[in-house]
């Protein structure tokens, strides 16, 4: 039998599979389908230090290869998150990352804060949010400002730290580099492409804030290409996400560089997916006689 164990961060996973922040909640419902044990890890949904009721309108559109979601960042708060979610979280024999997003600095030093002296394992850090502060660009639009909230945010956090980065960035290569400088344990990529929907019946656009983010199957070329290029540039593990919908997918982004995978959209399509890409990957890995993923990562 294949060894899919991989250790990095400093963390051991007992495979490379992640449920994917925003598309898996907290676990519970997926828990009634099965073990969410057999995962190597679970990303919280994107939490911000104060409760946020979301975006107003359609939230979820389909795409003949994807899904567009306009959801913005609903979630219950980190004290809340704390108190009632990661307990139940940590039930499972598995990695748990809390993915943390803000609006400023100020926001992101406070969660670090908070879920520094909690039994999150490691963090997932959201630097695709808008900074309200500075015009409203993104901090992982530009390197030089992914550089400079990584940094100040490594000094204070006590988990590993993973950073998660936009493909809307205006070079990969560059931000990954910066995150590597700027201390991150880890990257993570991609986040959802912004796209738009039309809706002709009604001759106006499907969400009310006319943008939303794509996801699935029809983004995992550009997936693909990006993990690649970051993967060619920093020393630090990469987690490759964007269209993973089968065992061989993942071995396609082992095979550019990911030493973890997230599972998305693909949850939503079938809920015990993770299961089923687990075994399967085991199968593969058997028949094609490779022994350990370590074999194949990065050899494209």
């Amino acid at each position: 039998m294949a060894n899919l164990k991989t250790k990095v961060m400093g963390l051991e996973f007992k495979n490379p599979l992640i449920a994917a922040s925003g598309t898996f909640g907290f676990g519970e419902e997926f828990s009634l389908l099965y073990d969410l044990s057999i995962l190597g890890g679970i990303c919280s949904k994107g939490l911000t230090l104060n409760p946020k009721s979301g975006n107003k309108g359609i939230r979820l559109w389909e795409t003949p290869m994807g899904l567009m979601n306009s959801i913005g960042l609903e979630n219950p708060g980190l004290d809340k998150f704390i108190g009632e979610e990661l307990p139940r979280m940590k039930r499972y024999d598995t990695i748990i990352f809390a993915n943390l997003g803000g609006h400023c600095e100020e926001d992101y030093f406070e969660g670090i804060r908070k879920l520094n002296d909690t039994r999150v394992d490691a963090i997932e850090l959201n630097i695709s949010c808008p900074n309200v502060k500075s015009g409203g660009m993104a901090f992982g639009v530009k390197a030089s400002s992914a550089y400079d909230i990584v940094s100040k945010i490594r000094k204070i956090c006590k988990k590993p730290l993973m950073v998660k980065l936009s493909p809307n960035a205006e070079n990969i290569p560059d931000m990954a580099l910066a995150c590597e400088a700027a201390g991150a344990d880890g990257i993570s990529l991609i986040n959802t492409i912004q796209a738009m929907a039309v809706d002709v019946k009604n001759k106006k656009a499907v969400f009310d804030n006319i943008y939303a983010g794509l996801s699935g199957p029809c983004l995992k070329p550009i997936a693909l290409r990006m993990v690649h290029q970051a993967a060619k540039v920093v020393k630090i593990p990469i987690c490759g996400l964007g269209g993973i919908m089968n065992a061989t997918d993942v071995i396609e982004f082992i095979m550019v560089g990911a030493a973890l995978v997230q599972i998305g959209t693909a949850n939503f399509i079938k809920p015990d997916i993770a299961y089923d890409i687990i075994r399967d990957l085991e199968e593969l890995l058997d028949r094609e006689n490779i022994k350990s993923l370590d074999e194949i990562r990065g050899i494209i």
